[in-house]
């Protein structure tokens, strides 16, 4: 059975949709773009700020639903322009030192305009 993974320490969804799903054993996170939790605002700020911001957003996720970043197995990253590429891995290999298996592709637009947003699947341990 899946469980909803929902927390206040990460942006609420803005549709219909939840943060993050556990299945199997398994999370998969919504994608999460640079909304400060607690103002429900952006981020304002360039490419780093912004990374930054949706790497908190994801590790508040992660510990919901009793994961790490260390158990993060894939994420696929959307930046709104391909020259912000190494200014994100930056902050991106800041946090996902284990090296997760990533797409990373340019979009067109993102939720918001904002300059990036990192969806992720983990594993996870035993779900209270």
């Amino acid at each position: 059975m899946n469980k909803v993974i929902s927390t206040d320490k990460a942006p609420g969804a803005i549709g219909p949709y939840s943060q993050a799903i556990v299945a199997n054993d398994t999370l998969y996170t919504s994608g999460q773009i640079p909304i400060i939790p607690e103002t429900g605002e952006l981020v304002d700020g360039d490419i780093k700020a912004q990374a930054e911001q949706v790497c908190k957003n994801l590790g508040a996720i992660l510990k919901e639903a009793h994961a790490s970043f260390d158990s993060v197995i894939k994420t696929t990253c959307f930046l709104a322009d391909m020259n912000d590429f190494a200014a994100f891995n930056e902050v991106y290999a800041k946090y996902f030192v284990s090296k997760p298996a990533r797409s990373c592709v340019a979009v067109k637009t993102l939720p918001k305009n904002v300059l990036c947003e990192v969806e992720l699947i983990a594993t996870v341990g035993l779900i209270r």
